[in-house]
């Protein structure tokens, strides 16, 4: 592969060229909008919570790691998991219906928790809202999470 993009084959502008103009070709059917409800937390960087790609008929969303903060910037129920899991998620719902989607649609789960003994109380509601779709998921135990006192971060992404 080297030698060919090193131009040691004839043929290799050629191919070079042919790749630059199929990747835009791709790029520009490609559309990206960036998905921020309305009453939605502020972001604290330079991201959205969430960007829909669409790309030949079929729409990819991707949600931010949302933590339970409120739009004014305080935690929710500082280190009780039930209730952050449930606030998560309503933000989750409201950044899906933003971008033309639901909870059936989401095919991939994330889930940060600072506590692995809290799974129990993250699970039950994790289960109601995908009963039926059962999207792939990961679990993962971490150290700390970007505000003090939320113990839940969960992202998810849907196609339709």
């Amino acid at each position: 592969m080297v030698e060919f993009l090193s131009g040691n084959r004839p043929d290799a502008s050629i191919a070079c060229q042919k790749a630059v103009r199929d990747h835009e070709r791709i790029n520009h059917r490609m559309k990206k909008t960036l998905i921020s409800p309305a009453n939605h937390p502020a972001s604290r960087g330079t991201y959205s919570p969430g960007l829909l790609v669409e790309h030949n008929g079929l729409g990819t969303l991707f949600v931010t790691g949302q933590l339970a903060v409120d739009v004014n910037g305080n935690v929710v129920a500082p280190n009780d998991a039930a209730a952050q899991t449930e606030f998560v998620f309503e933000l989750i719902g409201a950044v899906l219906r933003a971008g033309g989607m639901d909870f059936g649609d989401v095919v991939k789960v994330q889930t940060f928790l600072t506590r692995m003994s809290d799974f129990e109380k993250f699970a039950p509601i994790r289960n109601r809202l995908f009963e039926t779709n059962r999207p792939v998921s990961t679990l993962i135990e971490v150290k700390g999470l970007a505000r003090e006192g939320c113990c839940v971060e969960i992202e998810v992404v849907a196609m339709k």
